[in-house]
């Protein structure tokens, strides 16, 4: 795409944030570095995925208070990241964060670790040890 065809179409996504930079072809051929206020069709699959992980969140809720997960599952999901993203950011393989998610093993992490995933989801310690007794008060909360 050249930089005159960069799409300006003022998305409410960036509005408050800025602009994006993206790669586009200059005047040379050479690829330049330019901004964009996004795109349209960028704005609709956001949306798309913005809705999946919301929903995503909810049903672990749901999974919660049925004792099926843990609230590891929630915040991943209400963080925007997979299983994959979750395990880089805590330095520790997938397989042990996929454990993590059954209720048994959750219950039984350690203070030292469990403060690594609620730093990483933006809460406080107290509120991943008692997110499922939170959610039964409040089936509604939004963290």
């Amino acid at each position: 795409m050249k930089i005159d065809e960069v799409p300006q179409d003022d998305i409410p996504t960036f509005r408050g944030h800025g602009t994006k930079a993206i790669y586009a072809l200059d005047a040379r051929g050479r690829y330049t570095k330019t901004t964009t206020s996004g795109w349209e069709v960028e704005e609709l699959v956001l949306r798309d995925v913005l809705a999946d992980f919301a929903e995503k969140a909810e049903a672990a809720k749901a999974r919660i208070l049925a004792g099926r997960t843990s609230p590891i599952e929630y915040f991943l999901n209400r963080r925007l990241m997979d299983l994959a993203a979750l395990a880089q950011a805590m330095g520790i393989g997938k397989w042990r964060v996929k454990r993590h998610l059954k209720p048994r093993v959750f219950n039984k992490l350690n203070d030292k670790l469990l403060q690594r995933y609620a730093s990483l989801f933006r809460i406080d310690i107290a509120t991943l040890k008692q997110f499922k007794e939170i959610l039964a008060r409040d089936p509604d909360s939004q963290f």
